[in-house]
């Protein structure tokens, strides 16, 4: 495959120290502010245990499991889903805000190095996110794991996902309410109706129809299925739907950043 800019082949011609050193700066960024980035999450996904936990803390038969560990993959990945988003969205807001977004189009990274950076720093974002949400859930709810392989499989292409999200969002707003838009009205609604806190079974049947359309779904189901063991869709067809969306949403935002949509003006 060969670079659009360059027409080099990719493996080759990559500048891994631009890559490496505009990833870093990335990751170094959000932990600056790593109550807001890291810590605030966990405060959160506590604060949802809590409440739920205390509220439906007798229903002992969710989808066959104890309600708290049918809850705490849904809370983990939540919060692992909107920090991945957050990280690549406010980075470019914040440069296009500042006038400093020419800088990086300006820096020897084609397109694609680019892109691999900016969302490769909302991945590690959310890998922290989450590390840091199922120690902390931890010490309140017994977690075991059934398969390892799904968690780190749904967790990485989640965190890719959403960064890849995120960077377009960033592409595209214009101002913080912008992101905020999508943030509210898109991913939130997106996360709750994937089965976050209720198998989807107990929505009513239009939503749960249309709750296998939505890739948000499949992430938690695998996801959820790696710690319990238990599914609620196919989990091939899970990971096809999210790999293809990958591509599509990853190539997508490596097109805006090539034609320069909303960049260079």
């Amino acid at each position: 495959m060969n670079s659009p800019e360059t027409g080099k082949n990719i493996l080759v011609g990559i500048n891994w120290v631009g890559l490496k050193t505009l990833y870093l700066r990335e990751v170094q960024r959000f932990l600056k502010i790593i109550g807001q980035t890291i810590l605030a999450p966990v405060i959160t996904v506590l604060l949802f245990l809590a409440v739920f936990g205390i509220v439906f803390g007798s229903e002992r038969n969710v989808a066959g499991l104890e309600y708290q560990f049918f809850l705490v993959p849904g809370l983990i990945m939540m919060a692992t889903l909107q920090s991945a988003f957050a990280n690549t969205s406010t980075s470019i807001i914040q440069q296009k805000i500042h006038d400093s977004i020419l800088d990086l189009l300006v820096t020897p990274l084609n397109s694609i190095e680019i892109a691999i950076s900016l969302i490769f720093g909302g991945v590690t974002r959310g890998v922290l996110v989450a590390l840091s949400t199922t120690i902390s859930l931890s010490l309140f709810v017994s977690i075991e794991i059934y398969n390892l392989w799904f968690i780190f499989i749904h967790l990485f292409a989640s965190t890719i996902l959403m960064s890849s999200i995120g960077m377009i969002t960033g592409i595209w707003a214009e101002k913080f309410d912008h992101v905020s838009t999508i943030s509210n009205f898109v991913i939130l609604p997106l996360s709750f109706l994937s089965g976050t806190f209720f198998p989807i079974e107990r929505f009513p049947v239009i939503i749960e129809k249309l709750s296998y359309f939505n890739p948000f779904f499949y992430i938690l189901d695998g996801f959820r299925y790696g710690f319990t063991g238990v599914s609620h869709g196919s989990l091939s067809i899970g990971i096809t739907v999210v790999l293809i969306t990958n591509i599509f949403v990853i190539s997508y935002g490596i097109f805006l950043i090539h034609i320069g949509y909303k960049l260079r003006a």
